[in-house]
């Protein structure tokens, strides 16, 4: 049986939802007009004006401020505008960065030669707050801006509502190791939020732009506000927090990951809209921050699930930063949206472009290469074919290269995923012969020798190929007869014994060259590591007198291999399949047998070991004698915050426990904060709340010389 051992706990990630605006597409129908009704103030009706020029920097006109309500949007790209060049621009509203309004879908292109000669309108309705526009254009990343929306009225009297969080890798006693993030977040329903202020230990109030990471060891206080668009500010916010030193330097960057999800056809297409939602975790400082990427478009803070809505293909990039600067690899997950509901009946379209080398007459010569490319704006492409002269039709994978003299013809062709084919192309093109020359290829082996020349544990084999004619097409390779294989990288040779590679080289011509060979013998490294990792588990979780988990079991394992490394971990839970191990796993209620086993790089794998436990019901009434005072009292003090039930039957006063001993007043306080930062975690308790009953323990008397208040 396991022994209940101490689990770190992971740092959570709070996520909010967020959309992500179409990457192109015609701008949304203006709203039908509302029958007429009783006389009443009017909505704000106005038009807003955007212009594109030659620049790719910036519009050439945009607003800086509107009111709310039903407006005009003009976008004009012309040479009305300063448009010479024909250059193509977007006016898109910006629906995923947090701190704008999300509520506008707007999305025009527009250049001088299309059917609006680059003029567009578009009827939207505007709330208070600040939206964000930019262009789409890949290049034009900086024409960007923001205007401010007002209700027009200066009817807002309501300040907004701002919250804090702090975030960041705790020790037992709830102190943040190395450094704690707060994030604070304000919204405001009417004018909108013009600015976020916090003051760290009393000092200058400082304009909140990100995160802010406090890394200096001790008790901070840090208070926060903000203010909307009329000039109502909100109370001052606070959230108490302790800093202390970590054991060793961090500088292991975290680990990210993202996963794809939503409805899917049969293809494997994600139908109407794609979720990405990205996870992060770090053992050392904790994560500081995660931001993503759409497309190219540009990195954002990611504080949810992303949701991809425009059909077509598309890639998410994401990354990690841990508090103590070290920033992850960026990771990118690749996915198709296709439309759903109304069928797609409009087939896809396919161009051909034939390229290479061509003499005065136009024809090519030696060889051509044939280039097909297909889009659909519906469902997406879900195959395109070709056919050469007349033979079979075969699924296109890449460029064709002809290299037969004569005429030719290549018909082509694309079906989308709702089955719509596409009419067949056809290009036309004559190839005359001129190289005759097969390529030169060349062979070197290298590796760690012994004095008899052999290789010691593998051999590596690099092919070099090269054609002054038509150029190189294909260089293939057969190891010790075997069949001959595309050769695309070195060729690493590991079984001991005596080998011979051969290897050949073709022209886009068609010549082949004359096969060579290299033959070199392989030994056995007497370093080489045969042993298995050693692999371990354990399980944690509350417990009772039985040694039963109550609720829910915590299984970690871990594996160590000190000459080749660990390659992979698995296990297998009770009669489930074998699967990849990558983090700890959480077991509910049941007896359990959980199998586990290891695999290093050099491919030795541990014994396969298991562990047994039971995971149990937890009493629900855990606090039979319970303090059931209305509200939540600390000492002389009553916050006057709802002294309510947590779930288990222990109320807030009950898990605050300010008659039990305490050796210092800190120590109390520490306890107090520890406690009701999970009451705000599981929605027992507001942060505000939370930082109510704080001040009152901090207030407190409790635990200085013994002393409990009652």
């Amino acid at each position: 049986m396991f022994r209940p051992l101490v689990a770190a706990a992971a740092a959570a990630l709070t996520v909010l939802g967020l959309v992500a605006a179409p990457a192109s597409a015609t701008p949304e129908a203006a709203p039908p007009k509302p029958a007429p009704a009783a006389p009443q103030a009017a909505a704000a009706a106005q038009t807003l004006t955007w212009t594109g020029t030659d620049s790719t920097t910036e519009y050439g006109i945009e607003p800086t401020s509107a009111v709310a309500g039903q407006t005009t949007i003009v976008f004009e790209n012309s040479t009305a505008t300063g448009n010479t060049t024909g250059m193509p621009h977007t006016l898109t509203f910006d629906r995923s960065t947090p701190g704008y309004n999300h509520d506008v879908s707007l999305n025009i292109l527009a250049n001088p030669f299309d059917a609006n000669n680059g003029r567009h309108e578009a009827t939207v309705t505007l709330t208070p707050g600040k939206y964000r526009y930019y262009c789409t254009i890949p290049g034009h990343s900086t024409m960007a801006g923001e205007f401010t929306v007002t209700n027009g009225g200066g009817g807002d009297t309501t300040p907004p509502t701002v919250s804090a969080q702090v975030t960041g890798t705790q020790n037992t006693e709830g102190d943040y190791v190395g450094s704690a993030t707060v994030t604070i977040n304000a919204t405001d329903t009417e004018s909108g939020v013009d600015t976020v202020e916090y003051q760290l230990d009393g000092g200058a109030w400082t304009p909140y732009t990100a995160p802010v990471v406090v890394s200096a060891a001790g008790d901070h206080m840090l208070h926060y506000r903000a203010t909307d668009v009329e000039g109502n500010a909100s109370p001052d916010g606070m959230v108490s927090f302790s800093v202390v030193e970590e054991g060793n330097e961090d500088t292991t960057p975290p680990t990210v990951t993202a996963e794809v999800s939503g409805e899917q056809d049969a293809e494997g297409n994600y139908v109407d809209s794609a979720t990405v939602t990205v996870t992060a975790t770090d053992d050392g400082s904790g994560v500081a921050l995660v931001e993503y990427e759409i497309d190219d478009t540009g990195f954002h803070a990611y504080t949810g699930p992303v949701t991809v809505t425009e059909p077509g293909d598309h890639t998410v990039q994401f990354r990690a930063t841990d508090a103590a600067g070290n920033e992850s690899q960026t990771g990118s997950v690749p996915f198709r949206v296709v439309e759903g509901g109304e069928e797609d009946t409009t087939p896809p379209t396919v161009t051909a472009e034939v390229s290479g080398e061509q003499d005065a007459e136009g024809n090519y010569v030696d060889a051509a290469v044939v280039t097909l490319s297909a889009s659909d704006q519906g469902s997406g492409v879900a195959s395109v074919e070709y056919q050469l002269d007349g033979g079979a039709w075969t699924a296109y994978t890449g460029p064709v290269t002809v290299n037969t003299a004569g005429a030719h013809m290549l018909h082509y062709r694309a079906t989308d995923v709702a089955g719509n084919a596409s009419p067949e192309g056809m290009a036309h093109f004559t190839i005359v012969e001129q190289d005759t020359t097969a390529p030169t290829v060349s062979a070197t082996v290298v590796g760690q020798q012994d004095a008899e020349g052999n290789y010691v544990g593998s051999a590596l084999v690099t092919l070099s190929a090269s054609d002054e004619g038509s150029g190189v097409d294909t260089v293939e390779y057969s190891l010790d007869g075997g069949p001959w294989t595309r050769y695309s990288q070195a060729v690493q040779v590991s079984a001991a014994g005596e080998h011979t590679l051969a290897y050949r080289a073709t022209d886009l011509a068609g010549n082949t060259s004359a096969q060579g060979s290299e033959s070199f013998t392989v030994v056995e490294d007497p370093n080489e590591d045969t042993v298995a990792p050693s692999v371990s588990a354990v399980v944690t979780g509350d417990q009772d007198a039985s040694w039963n988990y109550l609720d829910t079991a915590t299984v970690t394992i871990s594996a160590l291999d000190v000459d080749s490394g660990v390659a992979s971990i698995e296990y297998k839970l009770d009669d489930g399949a074998w699967t990849a191990y990558t983090e700890p796993l959480s077991v509910g209620e049941g007896s359990h047998t959980v199998w586990y086993r290891a695999t290093d790089n050099a491919g030795n794998v541990s014994a396969e070991l298991s562990g047994s436990f039971t995971v149990v019901a937890a009493n629900n009434d855990a606090c039979p004698d319970s303090d059931t005072r209305a509200t939540v009292i600390i000492g002389y003090e009553n916050t006057f915050i709802a002294n309510v039930d947590t779930g288990n039957g222990c109320t807030i006063n009950d898990l605050i426990a300010e008659d039990a001993e305490y050796e210092t007043h800190n120590a109390f306080v520490r306890h107090v904060k520890q406690v009701t930062r999970n009451l705000v975690t599981t929605g027992v308790l507001l942060s505000v709340e939370r930082d109510i009953i704080v001040r009152a323990a901090t207030r407190s008397d409790i635990g200085t010389n013994g002393a409990n208040a009652a």
